[in-house]
């Protein structure tokens, strides 16, 4: 069912886990998405996903899918170190791509791909998902509302529990490790508070000694006026998902920012010296969001450059994180 609008005839490269749990659910819910057909190397776990989802067609060959005439756009939530290749491909094949985060695994590929978008004309969109959460509006509105005094620096977090031995993001041969795949969100979540001209000043990640994965770490970037963002990320910790704004005159803070689920009502949190305040908001989907946007975009012709143009910051910031970190090896627990 559609509400109308024209739909964007959408084909799914990969059977992720997030594609499962949280992209696929909003794309169906969408009256603007058909879901038209899901391939998997795996056609078993394809012909599962097309009977959850409704898709028309479960395929066992991503080339496939590229070939088919009655396909506008893809998404591609495959392994970091397929993206490249695969939006690539889908880009030469006349596709417009939602590809999930990272981009890619390094800041020359991003901005590689996002050159051939342009070139031949089609739509080219990472699924850094939180960033399209209503939540972080209301923050700008209190910060530029004095609600903490001018910016002065920003801590964010992301960590998580140890994943099974098996999990892909120990395999770096696949790009995973949590510096792209977790490290990514308070990155994303410093240039989005603090502008594009943040830079490296130190890093240290702790990677396995065994097969050298990257597992934690700590991040200090500056900004040119000093303003600085301390960042941890890693998936050897207990949970935490947040990140606070400290201003002179007080701070404002968030929990689970960057995966909250549709039903939840975030917190925001503001203290000052002689004031402390909580404010509720109402819920959001940032997936609905993204893959709205997203839809929209590619059926009335939209504009994605500004969204390209943070992709592509982030990379950077990624790629220098990589190459200049201080690196401890620690061994498997």
């Amino acid at each position: 069912m559609t509400d109308g609008r024209v739909p964007v005839r959408l084909g799914v490269i990969g059977c992720a886990d997030i594609a499962l749990r949280r992209t696929l659910p909003a794309m169906r819910a969408d009256g603007g998405i058909e879901v038209r057909a899901i391939a998997s190397r795996d056609v078993a776990k394809a012909e599962r996903f097309a009977g959850a989802f409704g898709a028309g067609t479960a395929l066992g060959d991503y080339a496939e899918l590229l070939e088919r005439d009655d396909v506008d756009a893809v998404y591609i939530p495959l392994p970091a170190a397929l993206h490249a290749e695969w939006v690539e491909r889908a880009l030469l094949a006349g596709k417009h791509v939602l590809v999930e985060k990272p981009f890619t695994t390094e800041r020359r590929e991003t901005e590689r791909l996002i050159a051939l978008a342009r070139e031949r004309g089609r739509l080219l969109l990472e699924n850094m998902m939180f960033l399209h959460h209503t939540q972080h509006a209301r923050v700008d509105d209190l910060v530029s509302g004095g609600a903490i005094g001018e910016v002065r620096a920003l801590a964010a977090g992301f960590t998580i529990p140890p994943k099974p031995r098996d999990d892909i993001r120990y395999r770096p041969d696949v790009g995973g490790g949590a510096l792209v795949d977790i490290g990514v969100y308070p990155v994303a979540a410093a240039l989005r508070f603090l502008g594009p001209h943040l830079r490296l000043v130190g890093a240290v990640l702790r990677a396995e000694r065994e097969g050298g994965a990257v597992v934690g770490g700590g991040v200090l970037l500056s900004d040119p006026q000093g303003v600085t963002a301390q960042l941890t990320f890693g998936m050897e910790h207990s949970y935490h998902s947040g990140y606070e704004l400290r201003g002179s005159s007080g701070r404002l803070g968030l929990e689970r920012v960057f995966t909250p689920p549709p039903a939840y009502s975030p917190v925001v949190r503001i203290e000052r010296q002689d004031h402390r305040e909580e404010i509720v908001l109402p819920p959001a989907d940032q997936f609905a969001n993204v893959v709205g946007l997203f839809a929209a975009a590619v059926r009335e012709g939209g504009d994605l450059t500004s969204w390209n143009e943070e992709s592509l910051h982030r990379a950077g910031l990624l790629d220098d994180i990589r190459d200049k970190a201080e690196y401890t090896r620690v061994s498997r627990a």
